[in-house]
């Protein structure tokens, strides 16, 4: 099973493919023109004797990677479908030598066989499974990455705004920052100043952290600076305090 994404403004395209053996395929290249074929990436559990890869599935990671490049192909622009997602069974020889040859025979029947009714990836991958008679995830579930752990520095900061106290850089300076759950705020003095990169890494860290507190939350734009016994001042680790 596999699909084919193009991209206009570049007037590249991408084929994926993955086979009953566990082999993912990628070939892409201009429009028109002889594709560039990469090195197959066969699935780790295949004849693998480490114990870690007992009762996996040889198509368990060729499939989770599939997904994985149809989002990141179509975050690129990969977005024109030249050949929706689909299952073929092809007269393909699996446990011959791969020579450059036969790799593109491979991609040349994928495409001729390939029907071009549209279909959704989990369609595919569904019925992919099921006629290989492996069991296959519930409907209407939809495949995500998992959020990633937020750094020390910005996760100190989300509980700081979580607890209602504002971020406001350690040194005072005539350009600074603040800021809260109410939103990000600059402060311009009559003259301005450049800041340093520990000073960047601190406002970059506070602003990360107010994303997250503000993850799919719309807030109005703020008025005023509040109280100013709300401000707190987060001091970069292991600097002392008077």
């Amino acid at each position: 099973m596999g699909f084919r994404l193009g991209n206009d403004s570049t007037t590249r395209q991408v084929t994926v493919l993955v086979t009953e053996a566990g082999y993912l395929h990628r070939a892409q290249g201009l429009y028109g023109k002889l594709a560039r074929l990469s090195r197959p990436e066969r699935s780790p559990a295949v004849n693998n004797p480490l114990p870690s890869f007992r009762g996996e599935h040889p198509l368990a990671r060729p499939i989770a990677d599939l997904r994985r490049h149809h989002a990141a192909y179509t975050r690129k622009g990969y977005t024109r479908i030249l050949i929706p997602p689909a299952v073929v069974h092809l007269d393909y020889d699996e446990a011959r030598p791969l020579t450059p040859v036969t790799h593109r025979e491979l991609f040349q029947a994928f495409t001729g066989a390939a029907p071009t009714t549209p279909r959704s990836l989990e369609a595919a991958i569904t019925a992919f499974r099921a006629a290989l008679g492996l069991p296959s995830r519930p409907e209407h579930i939809t495949w995500a990455p998992r959020d990633k752990t937020l750094p020390p520095r910005v996760a100190a900061m989300l509980r700081t705004l979580e607890n209602g106290s504002a971020l406001s850089p350690e040194r005072r300076r005539p350009v600074g920052w603040s800021v809260s759950d109410q939103g990000v705020r600059l402060h311009v003095g009559p003259t301005g100043e450049v800041l340093d990169r520990a000073a960047v890494v601190e406002l970059q860290a506070a602003l990360s952290a107010w994303l997250h507190l503000t993850k799919d939350k719309e807030r109005p734009a703020p008025h005023g600076d509040g109280p100013a016994s709300s401000r707190r001042s987060v001091l970069a680790p292991g600097t002392a305090t008077d």
